[in-house]
Order: structure tokens, then C-alpha cells, then sequence
């Protein structure tokens, strides 16, 4: 099983959305609230080539994108393949 790492903040519509999605493919993933950690949210933003918004999704250490570049992995048939 691949790692799947998720950078969030609490009130995100689009954070809740991606982590449905991968709940409902029953993918563990590891989850770090940026909201009050700006160590966090700096790391992030280097792992992510300058991505400020959250969420921010790597699968294996691949940066995927945001919510919006997961649903269209799953869309285009490449998400379950990278999960492994």
C-alpha cells in the first residue's frame, strides 16, 4: 500500500472532500493540520514546489495537487494504481 500524506486545516471544504475520497477507497493516510503549525505549513509549501493551499496530497512522496487533481485521477482511472 502506497503512503498517502495529506497537508489540511480544519475548515476546508476541498481538504474534507479529498479525505472522503480516499476513505471511501479505505486508504490509510497521514494527516498534518497547517492551520496553527507554521512549521508545518513551510514544509509543506516546499514539498508542494511553493503550494499555499490546502489541501496538499502526496502519494509515495509524489506530489499530487490539491483536491481537484485527485478527483481527476480517479476520474481519468490513475489513483488506484498509484495506491497500489
Amino acid at each position: 500500500m502506497a503512503k498517502v500524506e495529506i497537508y489540511t486545516s480544519p475548515l476546508c471544504g476541498f481538504c474534507h472532500a479529498a479525505k472522503r475520497l480516499l476513505k471511501s477507497k479505505n486508504v490509510e493516510f497521514e494527516e498534518t493540520n497547517v492551520a496553527l503549525n507554521s512549521d508545518a505549513k513551510a514544509k509543506m509549501i516546499q514539498r508542494a514546489n511553493g503550494g499555499r493551499t490546502v489541501p496538499q496530497i502526496f502519494i509515495d512522496d509524489v506530489h499530487v495537487g490539491g483536491c481537484d487533481d485527485l478527483y481527476a485521477l480517479e476520474q481519468a482511472g490513475k489513483l488506484d494504481p498509484m495506491l497500489g
